[in-house]
C-alpha cells in the first residue's frame, strides 16, 4: 500500500511538473511574438492593417484545453447513455477496491511478533493470558490462534481441525467482494463492444436514409462505435490492476495464516508436553 501510495504521489508530481512546463513555454513562446512584432516596422504595419485577422487567429492558437475538458467532451461524444454504464462499473468497482484494499491493509500483522507474545503469555501465564493478547491483536492470524486455544484441552487433534476449519472461513471473508469485482472487469469491455455495434448500426442507418457513403454521414456513428470501446478497455484495465493487487495481498496473508499455524501448534505441543 505504502508503495501504491509513492507511485502515485510521483505520478501525480511529474503530471504536475510536465503542466507548468508547458504553460511555460507558452509564455515563452508568447513574449517572443511580442518581442519580434515590436522590433520590426514592417512587421507593425501588417498588424496595423490587419489587426481584426490576427485577433481572431490568435485564440485559436493559444488556446489549450485541460484534460479534464478533453475528458468530459469525448465522453458527451461517445453517447451518454452507454458511456454512463461504463463510468458506473468504473465507479463500483473502484469503491470495492478500495473498501477490501483498508480491509486487507487492517488485517495485515506481524505474525511473527505474535507468535513471540503467544508463547511468552503461555509460559508466563497460561491459555487465559495466551487468549487475552490474541483477543487484542486484530487479524485473522489473531483469530485462528484463539480458536485453537479455545480447543486447546480437547487435544492438539481437535486443535488443527478447528483451525483448518475456521481458516476456511477467514478466507471467504478475505476474498469478499472480488467476484463484483471480476464481474465489472468482464461487464466495462462488453458494454464497450455493444456501443460499438450500436454506432456502426448508427452508421449504417445513415448511409441507407440518405443513400451515400460519405465521411461525414458516418462519422457519428463510428466515433460512437470507437469512443464506447475506448473506454470500456480504459476501465477494464484500471480495475484489473486493482484486482490483481488484491490477489496477491490475499495470497500473501493466506501464506502467513498457515505458516503461523503450523508453529502456532507447535507451540501448543510444547506447552502440553510440559504441563503433563
Amino acid at each position: 500500500m505504502k508503495r501504491l501510495i509513492a507511485f502515485l504521489s510521483i505520478a501525480g508530481m511529474l503530471t504536475f511538473g510536465i503542466t507548468n512546463v508547458i504553460i511555460a513555454q507558452e509564455e515563452v513562446v508568447d513574449e517572443t511574438i511580442v518581442e519580434q512584432t515590436d522590433s520590426g516596422t514592417v512587421v507593425e504595419e501588417i498588424i496595423e492593417d490587419e489587426s481584426t485577422d490576427i485577433i481572431m487567429e490568435e485564440p485559436v492558437v493559444e488556446e489549450s484545453k485541460s484534460f479534464h475538458q478533453v475528458l468530459k467532451e469525448k465522453f458527451i461524444e461517445g453517447s451518454p447513455g452507454f458511456m454512463g454504464i461504463v463510468l458506473l462499473c468504473l465507479i463500483l468497482g473502484l469503491a470495492l477496491s478500495i473498501e477490501r484494499i483498508i480491509y486487507l491493509n487492517l488485517s495485515t500483522t506481524n505474525t511473527q511478533k505474535l507468535l513471540n507474545k503467544v508463547e511468552t503469555s503461555l509460559e508466563n501465564g497460561g491459555i487465559d493470558a495466551a487468549k487475552e493478547v490474541c483477543k487484542n491483536t486484530r487479524g485473522p492470524v489473531a483469530g485462528i490462534f484463539l480458536q485453537g486455544l479455545d480447543r486447546v484441552n480437547e487435544g492438539l487433534d481437535i486443535v488443527e481441525k478447528s483451525i483448518v476449519s475456521y481458516g476456511g472461513v477467514l478466507m471467504g471473508r478475505l476474498e469478499k467482494g472480488l467476484s463484483w469485482i471480476a464481474l465489472f472487469i468482464a461487464l466495462a469491455p462488453m458494454l464497450g463492444f455493444m456501443g460499438t455495434v450500436i454506432g456502426m448500426i448508427m452508421a449504417f442507418d445513415m448511409i441507407a436514409i440518405v443513400g451515400d457513403i460519405s465521411p461525414a454521414i458516418v462519422a457519428v456513428g463510428i466515433k460512437v462505435a470507437l469512443l464506447t470501446t475506448v473506454f470500456g478497455l480504459i476501465v477494464a484495465i484500471i480495475l484489473q490492476i486493482f484486482y490483481n493487487y488484491l490477489v496477491s495481498k490475499i495470497d500473501s496473508l493466506v501464506n502467513d495464516m498457515e505458516d503461523s499455524s503450523i508453529t502456532f501448534v507447535d507451540i501448543l505441543a510444547k506447552y502440553a508436553h510440559k504441563n503433563k
